[in-house]
């Protein structure tokens, strides 16, 4: 059994993957992650959404021990995305009594995923609807494109205690000795970064409710401090700078664009830029860039031209900022290219095409490698990034 505590009611009896390579198939999670879920023990027993199939097994453990000789007698189901809802079939052939409390988009993908007969087991909520347990009692709110169009969160008001589904969450186990707002920032920037206005609405809803605790489907419950964990929601679905810095995402094909980007790097922080991240976007983790795109005020981007194009990585790197709505930054952008530079041009589009981006100072143009005009230019584009 877990020794997560939530409340003497509430118990917590949720999983760790440790064994997981890479979630979503796309972001890797060096510590795992966990899959969250919860069971309110009342008169009334309702389980706080399942997890994926690849805990099902523990899951289902933990959950017997804590129901004992009791059966349970709603589940709710919170988001339909498989890490969550892996084991919703399972438990409802294992419970044929238990009812099952979700929203009306929600059972429409609840029988996309599974072939389930629920017949007279569905019970249907849409805003502000309440559920009795006893001496506790959900109201259910709902967050469309927080990130999946069928999300709704819960709110039990006994114990002041927000069902949160994906927000607030962070990838690693319960266990992993890391800090919050690095991995809770990858995992929200990456996942639901783009629905950024989806998630102001919910905050203002949840600004209306008194929140003690927040236990999301992914990462710790939240007890203490829950205004910087807000706060840090606020900025980052507001696309709000989060650290005044200059992040250099760089690709570089036999090196010259490397050894630019490094001089380049110098003179920033010999012209006294809070902070200068530098990123190989060939060789670091993409997910650990974009979070850093949007932790920093400013950006530069260093990419040779490539088959009359962007190197591919800067082009996935720039394809991820589009798609995640990057927006309200300074840019300064370097190109290179030995016969035909264009990668500049190309890049430029791209954050024409985005919102509230200002580019600063004049684009860069490198031939091969740095020559005392080009490195002028790095000077001069130095000088507008850290006055920016």
């Amino acid at each position: 059994m877990s020794d997560v505590y939530v409340s003497d009611a509430v118990k917590y009896i949720g999983v760790n993957d440790k064994t997981i390579d890479l979630f979503e198939s796309q972001y890797v999670v060096p510590n795992g992650v966990s899959y969250n879920s919860y069971v309110i023990m009342d008169e009334k027993i309702a389980v706080m959404d399942t997890v994926d199939k690849r805990g099902t097994e523990e899951w289902l453990g933990n959950l017997e021990a804590e129901l004992g000789d009791r059966t349970p007698d709603y589940l709710v189901v919170q988001h339909m995305e498989p890490d969550h809802a892996g084991s919703v079939k399972i438990l409802a052939d294992k419970y044929p009594s238990m009812q099952l409390v979700a929203n009306a988009k929600t059972f429409t993908m609840m029988e996309q995923f599974f072939d389930m007969d629920l017949t007279d087991r569905k019970v249907v909520v849409k805003e502000m609807d309440t559920l009795s347990l006893g001496a506790h009692t959900l109201t259910f709110v709902m967050a469309p494109m927080v990130h999946w169009p069928e999300v709704m969160v819960s709110y039990e008001s006994t114990e002041k205690i927000l069902f949160a589904a994906d927000g607030f969450g962070k990838f690693g186990a319960l266990d992993a000795d890391e800090d919050w707002t690095c991995e809770a920032r990858r995992y929200f920037i990456n996942i639901v970064g783009k629905y950024g206005a989806q998630v102001q609405a919910l905050l203002k809803k949840a600004a209306t409710l008194d929140i003690a605790m927040i236990c999301p489907l992914h990462g710790p419950i939240l007890k203490e401090n829950l205004g910087y964990y807000i706060e840090k929601y606020d900025t980052w679905s507001s696309y709000r700078p989060e650290d005044k810095g200059i992040l250099v995402a760089y690709a570089s094909i036999h090196g010259n664009t490397r050894a630019a980007v490094e001089e380049f790097a110098a003179m920033l922080e010999a012209k006294g830029a809070e902070k200068v991240v530098v990123t190989d976007l060939a060789r670091d983790d993409m997910a650990e860039a974009i979070e850093d795109a949007y932790r920093y005020d400013r950006l530069v981007v260093a990419c040779p031209t490539y088959d009359g194009s962007v190197f591919p990585c800067m082009e996935d790197f720039l394809y991820h900022l589009k798609i995640k709505n990057f927006q309200n930054r300074k840019v300064g952008i370097i190109e290179n290219g030995s016969w035909a530079p264009q990668s500049g041009k190309l890049m430029t589009a791209y954050f024409e095409g985005m919102k509230d981006i200002t580019l600063v100072g004049e684009k860069v143009t490198i031939k091969s490698s740095l020559k005392e005009d080009s490195r002028k230019a790095l000077e001069a584009l130095a000088d507008a990034m850290v006055n920016a």
